[in-house]
């Protein structure tokens, strides 16, 4: 059953160089706390909503997810981190890849990068909610005009936050 108001996810590293997985733990500290958002990470996919992937898929873990990407509960969003799922990164050609994620399961929401920010990847995961709550809605399920409030204020967290590269060199 999805939480429309608190987003349940799920990690997979397919292969990565691990620079979109320390990006991925960052959400979760104080600084970027995507949790305020209701964003909770669990430890089996069978108690999530969205699954987070980073990594070109190899040879090795597509049958393992696709069975993760089977045991999420419907509906269910895929969310593609970093610029490995969507073209291989700097591992296209390589003889262990099968390929995008996009030739293994369906993805919703892309976010580029390599590695993405932390606040890109909050912003990702609140798309695939959104997204979830409308396909929720469209079976008749009951409204949930707060979380739509809410979503609407999206674009004020980029606002909260100064990027490393916009303060002044005196500062620094």
């Amino acid at each position: 059953m999805f939480r429309a108001r608190s987003p349940w996810v799920y990690f997979i590293n397919t292969g990565s160089c691990n620079g979109c997985d320390i990006e991925v733990l960052a959400i979760q500290s104080p600084r970027y706390n995507a949790e305020r958002f209701g964003v909770l990470r669990v430890a089996s996919p069978r108690h999530a909503d969205v699954l987070v992937v980073t990594g070109p898929v190899t040879k090795r873990m597509t049958d393992r997810l696709t069975m993760i990407y089977d045991q999420i509960p419907h509906p269910k969003a895929v969310v593609a981190v970093g610029s490995c799922p969507t073209s291989n990164g700097i591992f296209d050609g390589g003889y262990s890849l099968t390929g995008p994620l996009d030739t293994v399961i369906p993805v919703d929401v892309y976010v580029m990068g390599c590695p993405p920010r932390p606040l890109n990847i909050v912003s990702g995961i609140l798309k695939a909610a959104k997204m979830l709550d409308s396909k929720r809605k469209g079976k008749g399920g009951r409204s949930t005009e707060r979380f739509d409030e809410a979503m609407a204020k999206e674009t004020d967290v980029e606002l909260k936050f100064q990027s490393s590269d916009s303060v002044p060199e005196a500062e620094k």
